[in-house]
């Protein structure tokens, strides 16, 4: 792995970074596509903005044949290439690698429940450690960002101070809390069914 601090595809989106720089990419695999002129195709997206970054891998790398071409989606990879200007249509830039790694295989790729596709809320519901990774889910921690965000300015240009107070859960996990009991209801007189139950 290189030394190069990580960039963020967001910032390259944005053209933030020169093109000709070297940079250095962290991500998972959206999707690939091979060409009969011996190049990989890999989208790339690490959770900075909607859209994914676009690395055109070809035949020189060192790993292209053992794992360049293996690649599925949801692998995580760690990429350091020249950012120039994309040849195709869709995206303003795209990467030239120099070294691909490979950080985290699929298993199965066959099984894998993160297709690139358009999945229901029940189907990202199975999934919780997954799903932060599509757009959808994405889309909704950052409104939920600038709300929260926008509340809490309002509230401080308003004077107000936000501390955080104890929460009142029914969880007790490991002991690790302070058991109390919140009720509206009278204990020396609480109503009881026939059953005798509260």
């Amino acid at each position: 792995m290189s030394n190069l601090s990580v960039t963020s595809i967001q910032r390259l989106l944005q053209g933030e970074v020169e093109i000709g720089a070297q940079v250095r990419v962290q991500g998972w695999v959206r999707t690939r596509r091979d060409s009969k002129a011996g190049m990989s195709f890999i989208h790339l997206s690490d959770g900075s903005c909607f859209a994914p970054i676009q690395l055109v891998a070809d035949q020189s790398l060192q790993n292209y044949d053992s794992e360049i071409v293996r690649l599925t989606t949801g692998c995580a990879i760690d990429a350091v290439g020249e950012l120039v200007a994309s040849q195709g249509k869709g995206q303003s830039v795209e990467i030239k690698p120099l070294a691909v790694t490979v950080v985290g295989w699929v298993d199965d790729p066959e099984t894998y429940p993160m297709q690139p596709k358009r999945h229901t809320m029940e189907h990202l519901r199975q999934y919780a450690h997954l799903r932060p990774r599509t757009n959808l889910i994405g889309a909704v921690a950052r409104v939920r960002d600038c709300l929260a965000q926008a509340t809490h300015r309002f509230f401080s240009e308003q004077g107000f101070y936000w501390i955080h107070t104890p929460i009142i859960t029914a969880n007790d996990c490991e002991g690790a809390g302070e058991m109390f009991q919140v009720s509206t209801l009278d204990m020396a007189n609480l109503p009881r069914t026939d059953q005798g139950e509260v």
